[in-house]
């Protein structure tokens, strides 16, 4: 039904600003009208991952419920798991508008944000509210633009979230706000991850929360290398690969294509699942994986799974497809581990790099 009046309505999105109608729909599901619940998953895409029983590895990447409005209603669409965010310690506005743009020829998005938050306290007063409520809510974690000291923000951030998140993310992968992918280097994510690691157990009351590591598909062979040298040698508990790419192939049509952010959508699939696979290798398997970048279909995700992902996440392809994606995918992904003779998506993990 939900896919129904989104199909009805979709003409008129298209009229919308884009941020507009983001906006708009975050605001639709946090106002409580029923949606509706999607059907119960397939057991064969149950998954245990990061010591978390999760019915399914389609997840919402961060970046759709910035502040977490709406992470129930999230859940309900379907999805296995809901990230929050990217939530800075103090509020800010973010870049000037526009900085949202539709490629819609080439099922696409650009954006250049620049981590627009509402800060923590918000966010703290929803986590609280929903607490007890079930389901797989994990909260990315940025720092402040004007901040002085970048660590101090993202250990401000994990002691504030640790009570309420099933994960933690760590976001250095971000191309929006100036200077944060430099901490993706080998020193500086090494020192930043032990210092999460400390606000962490400081802040916990009971079972640690996992903490993982956002990475940019831009990252050359020698950055891939630390930063498996980095997770491996911290003991990070996953890394998430990737985020939104500066780069533009050539194969780009919209006449968006040369503003300045983040591209992501099926543009980024190929580059990123690349990222993915080498990450994988590069880890032996030993880190648990979630791929993003350009999935808008069960082929899309079996592939990342099999590139090295224990969870997939998705985030662009919403504005195309509709809040029915996430029952698609799912069912195709059913499908496709059956016809290869996987009895579960952890027996699929990394089969093409075997």
């Amino acid at each position: 039904m939900i896919d129904l009046a989104y199909q009805a309505f979709k003409p008129a999105l298209r009229l919308v600003d884009p941020e507009t109608a983001h906006r708009l729909a975050v605001k639709a599901l946090a106002s409580g009208i029923p949606f509706g619940s999607a059907p119960a998953d397939d057991p064969i895409l149950k998954c245990r991952v990061l010591g978390l029983d999760i019915p399914n590895p389609i997840g919402l990447a961060a970046g759709f419920d910035k502040n977490g409005e709406a992470p129930d209603a999230l859940l309900r669409l379907g999805f296995g798991h809901v990230e929050i965010g990217t939530v800075t310690p103090r509020p800010q506005p973010g870049n000037p508008r526009p900085r949202l743009f539709r490629l819609a020829e080439d099922e696409a998005v650009i954006n250049r944000y620049g981590f627009n938050s509402e800060g923590l306290q918000p966010v703290l007063r929803r986590l609280a509210a929903r607490k007890g409520r079930g389901g797989i809510v994990g909260v990315n974690v940025g720092k402040n633009k004007d901040t002085a000291d970048e660590v101090a923000d993202f250990v401000t951030g994990i002691r504030a979230v640790t009570p309420y998140a099933d994960y933690l993310v760590i976001n250095v992968s971000s191309p929006n706000t100036p200077g944060l992918r430099n901490l993706q280097a080998r020193e500086s994510m090494e020192r930043l991850i032990r210092a999460a690691f400390e606000a962490r157990a400081a802040a916990a009351s009971g079972t640690l929360p996992p903490l993982l590591v956002k990475l940019a598909p831009d990252l050359d062979q020698d950055g891939l290398v630390d930063a498996a040298e980095v997770a491996l040698a911290t003991g990070i508990d996953g890394l998430i690969m990737g985020n939104t790419t500066i780069s533009r192939p050539p194969s780009l049509r919209s006449s968006h294509r040369g503003e300045a952010g983040g591209l992501s959508g099926k543009p980024l699939f190929e580059l990123s699942t690349e990222r993915l696979r080498e990450l994988h290798r590069l880890t032996k398997g030993g880190v648990p994986l979630i791929g993003a970048g350009g999935v808008s279909s069960g082929a899309g995700a079996y592939a990342k799974i099999r590139a090295g992902a224990s969870l997939v996440q998705l985030y662009s392809a919403l504005v195309y497809e509709g809040p029915g994606l996430a029952g698609r995918i799912k069912r195709e992904l059913a499908a496709l581990l059956k016809r290869d003779g996987f009895g579960s998506v952890g027996e699929a993990v990394g089969a093409d790099n075997r």
